[in-house]
């Protein structure tokens, strides 16, 4: 059964890789270029900004989506949409963290079923977002000697690790831990209630029988 312990450890990790996420979609920094050393262009899901002339413009632009371009366009714009959907998804778990964590002890030991698997959604679509854009910066002309993958792009790694891990954490502890005993009877007490129990059984049936022979 899984703890409340766990379940606010895994609350914190999942409200940190939200923060990660929504700051790789704020930041324009997943593919940045440094021919010397010193970034001077920096591309992001939506805008594309110059350090040279301190300008932002959207991206992929027009001129981005058009002939042999289209493929990376909409690759790009794939990547956009995957990593909004994974937040939506972080949102979603949060939500599930709190329900979950303001129940009972019923409510944790089977909340996990549905914890754990927004958990993976939320990390399998940063991945796969992850890696459409190690795959264009791999293989698309465009990027050439001095590109690299930048903050953006490791802030998402380490966030659906984070998050894969933590979803196969909790399910494992859900298996594995023993239950929580908040309604559990100690074994002392229990056994001495059954004691009174048969005690004042005995004393009715001997009551029963004295009235009995009276008559």
């Amino acid at each position: 059964m899984t703890r409340r312990m766990v379940y606010g450890f895994g609350l914190w990790l999942t409200i940190a890789c939200t923060a990660m996420t929504v700051a790789s979609i704020i930041e324009p920094r997943w593919v940045s270029y440094a021919p010397n050393g010193t970034r001077e262009f920096s591309m992001g899901l939506h805008r594309g900004c110059s350090r040279v002339t301190g300008v932002c413009h959207q991206f992929p632009g027009v001129d981005d989506c058009v002939g042999d371009k289209l493929g990376f366009c909409s690759m790009w714009r794939t990547v956009g949409f995957l990593i909004s959907l994974a937040v939506m998804v972080e949102l979603c778990t949060f939500v599930s963290f709190v329900v979950t964590m303001a129940g009972g002890v019923q409510r944790r030991s089977t909340g996990w079923k549905v914890v754990c698997p927004l958990l993976l959604a939320s990390g399998l679509i940063q991945c796969a977002g992850m890696a459409l854009v190690a795959f264009l910066y791999d293989h698309d002309d465009r990027f050439f000697e001095g590109w690299y993958l930048d903050l953006s792009w490791t802030l998402v790694t380490i966030s659906w690790t984070i998050l894969v891990l933590s979803s196969l954490g909790m399910a494992a502890s859900a298996l594995y831990l023993p239950p929580e005993d908040d309604y559990e009877l100690i074994p002392g007490d229990n056994n001495r209630l059954e004691i009174e129990e048969d005690d004042q059984l005995n004393s009715r049936i001997g009551a029963w029988n004295d009235g009995y022979q009276r008559e």
